[in-house]
């Protein structure tokens, strides 16, 4: 049996090795090590029966010296973003922020935070540190929360472009937000990826470069350039690598959005509706935008009730979209103006020819499963949002007239 710690050797052999004088320097420095290791294995057996192997593990890298241990001193030099991914642990960070520069070894930075419960909190991001930290000023650095670099945040019906209200105020779309959080400032220097640079992979990349799926590329290619990215990109946080490029930051909004959008159920949850996954989206993005929460079954219903009979759609939100205006109603002037998007218009009969949002996953799941009914009409009829079903126009029609007099629109 294999000994190299001398665990189990027999005293009297090691007897007769000294009478026969074996004492080279060699041979002590053997049994020297054994010593040690053996006293290192009895302390690493207490620590389990004491704290658990983790302990125990950690105690035998510390005594047995496995692991260097080095450290910068100081708050550090020049400024690195660091990513920490989904599901890293403090370790992970750790040998992260070793393999970028920032500490001098992985356990400068676990051990200066051994006891900072804070360290176990820190969320998936990219965080703009510094070279050569010292483990404290690290760990200092990583718990702060100006450290994180902001992520994107879409929200619930957001469009691509920048939309502008009757009174001139401007809220930002997807790409001009895009922008802002492609930002970082490092040693001085302010770096963006510009909305013109957003535009132009929008508009003219290669949907697959993009990694835009099979299920959207006809739909895609047939879509107006300007417009065919609406709605791939679902409400949530997207964390983004501010040194990225311009096409590189709109594949991982993509990529990540489309993860999502499949855990909502496109394409694989379509096939009951009878519509293209691509189809069920567009669906998904008037729900959005036509209704509150609560009422999304029933709006989805009617969409596809109106589809059914071969009746247009009648959507001011599809006009609007194309107007890049948040306002309820539209005119006549309006309509005319709105081209493909226009579904008051037999000519348009159907559903435009992308999404005009982004839908979120509660409109997803309705425009897949929508509520059963035979509604036709809906109009919102409340001054919170609600929305009232009608099967016959003069239900509608009486709705649409009560809704005026209490100044719904």
């Amino acid at each position: 049996m294999n000994d190299d710690l001398g665990l189990f050797a027999d005293p009297d052999a090691r007897a007769d090795e000294r009478a026969r004088g074996r004492k080279s320097a060699a041979a002590a420095a053997r049994r020297a090590k054994a010593k040690r290791k053996r006293t290192i294995l009895w302390i690493v057996v207490a620590l389990v029966l004491a704290g658990g192997a983790g302990g125990a593990y950690y105690g035998y890298r510390v005594l047995s010296g496995i692991g260097s241990y080095e450290d910068y001193g100081g708050a550090g030099e020049a400024d690195v973003v660091v990513e920490v991914k989904d599901g890293d642990f403090v370790s992970a960070i750790a040998t992260t922020l070793h393999e970028q520069g920032v500490v001098a070894s992985a356990r400068a930075f676990t051990e200066a935070g051994a006891q900072d419960d804070r360290l176990t909190a820190i969320q998936p991001g990219f965080y703009l540190m510094k070279t050569k930290m010292s483990g404290a000023a690290a760990v200092t650095r990583m718990v702060d929360p100006a450290a994180k670099i902001t992520p994107l945040e879409v929200k619930g019906g957001n469009v691509l472009h920048d939309i502008t209200a009757l009174d001139g105020s401007v809220t930002k779309g997807i790409l001009s937000m895009l922008s802002d959080a492609s930002c970082v400032e490092l040693d001085g220097a302010k770096k963006c990826a510009t909305v013109e640079q957003l535009r132009d992979v929008a508009d003219n990349a290669d949907p697959q470069a993009l990694g835009i799926p099979d299920w959207a590329l006809p739909s895609i290619s047939a879509a107006p350039r300007e417009n065919r990215l609406e709605g791939l990109i679902v409400p949530g946080l997207y964390h983004l690598d501010p040194g990225a490029s311009p096409v590189e930051l709109l594949r991982s909004v993509l990529t990540t959005s489309l993860n999502r959008l499949q855990g909502y159920g496109i394409p694989s949850g379509t096939g009951a509706t009878g519509f293209k996954p691509y189809e069920v989206l567009v669906v998904a993005s008037l729900v959005e935008k036509e209704g509150k929460t609560k009422d999304f079954g029933k709006i989805s219903r009617v969409i596809y009730n109106r589809l059914a009979k071969g009746q247009i759609l009648e959507l001011d939100s599809t006009v609007n979209y194309k107007l890049d205006r948040p306002i309820i109603t539209t005119s006549d002037e309006d309509r005319a103006r709105s081209g493909p998007y226009n579904t008051y218009s037999a000519e348009t009969r159907g559903l435009p020819p992308t999404p005009i949002g982004s839908p979120g996953m509660e409109a997803v799941k309705a425009a897949i499963s929508p509520e059963a009914g035979d509604w036709l009409f809906f109009v919102k009829c409340e001054t919170d949002g609600t929305t009232c079903f009608n099967v016959t126009f003069d239900e509608h029609d009486a709705a649409v007239s009560e809704a005026r007099r209490k100044g719904v629109f």
